[in-house]
């Protein structure tokens, strides 16, 4: 299947924003829904192997996104950003499967990329659906079915809140499609309601489970830019709100902008 979009994979799989994709040669491959999916990219998009649904795919990539306009928005409120969108074309924001995409990110809390990687191929391999050469992500019923399983994964203090999470996802406890319907600000407020959920994991969340643009999560990395670029330290709102005010409706795309350049650059 070839897709045509505007969008490089490189920065847009292998920047920490999903975490089930590996790189072997030119191929990307990786599992959305119950699919195991290899994207070649090539002149004008990519070659799609193992996917039967094209406007799925599309949906993933936020194929509606305009993103020379979203570069130019971005790019006006700071040059640093428009050095760094120039030199990054095509990255694109995510948009992932809202339940996989929370119970990642609370298992994504004080570790690094490649650890956060191994816990959710073993939650996956634990409890996931048999794809073949892959698991798929696993509904909170899969997990709760085989609880006392849950130890294999090694998920150390995480591992009460991830079970947890699974059973108020189970009970309608969690409402994902009314945080879908709210705004910023009720999304936020909603996910943080959730134990193991807090202001960075929400923002993450917000930005690629819910497709909230504005959403400006603060790690390490971004604060140490935000420190040596702007000048800009305090506490997680302080930081978090700086970059939703100085970068507008796509303050996640310049957040992308400047964890991809840390990455690249080792600082």
């Amino acid at each position: 299947m070839q897709i045509e979009l505007d969008v490089s994979l490189d920065p847009t799989l292998g920047c920490g924003q999903a975490h089930r994709w590996r790189k072997a040669g030119r191929v990307w491959s990786g599992v959305i829904g119950n699919e195991v999916i290899c994207l070649t990219e090539g002149p004008g998009g990519f070659e799609a192997e193992g996917c039967s649904d094209r406007e799925a795919l599309l949906r993933y990539f936020r194929s509606g996104d305009d993103l020379s306009l979203i570069v130019k928005e971005v790019s006006a409120a700071d040059p640093y950003i428009a050095s760094l969108s120039s030199s990054c074309p095509g990255m694109r924001i995510l948009k992932q499967e809202p339940w996989e995409c929370l119970a990642t990110y609370v298992l994504a809390t004080n570790v690094n990329v490649k650890r956060i990687a191994k816990m959710i191929e073993s939650v996956c391999d634990t409890f996931g659906r048999d794809l073949g050469e892959r698991r798929a992500f696993p509904t909170p019923g899969q997990i709760l079915d085989k609880q006392d399983e849950v130890p294999r994964c090694r998920l150390g203090y995480r591992e009460e809140r991830f079970i947890e999470l699974a059973v108020n996802a189970e009970k309608g406890l969690i409402d994902l499609e009314a945080m879908e319907e709210a705004d910023y600000t009720g999304c936020i407020n909603d996910l943080m309601r959730i134990n193991g959920v807090g202001p960075k994991v929400a923002d993450c969340v917000a930005l690629f489970g819910f497709g909230h643009l504005e959403a400006f999560p603060v790690d390490a990395r971004i604060s140490k830019c935000l420190n040596g670029m702007y000048g800009v330290s305090g506490n997680y709102k302080k930081m978090s709100a700086f970059g939703r005010e100085k970068f507008g409706r796509y303050a996640g795309y310049a957040q992308e902008f400047l964890y991809h350049s840390s990455v690249i650059t080792g600082r």
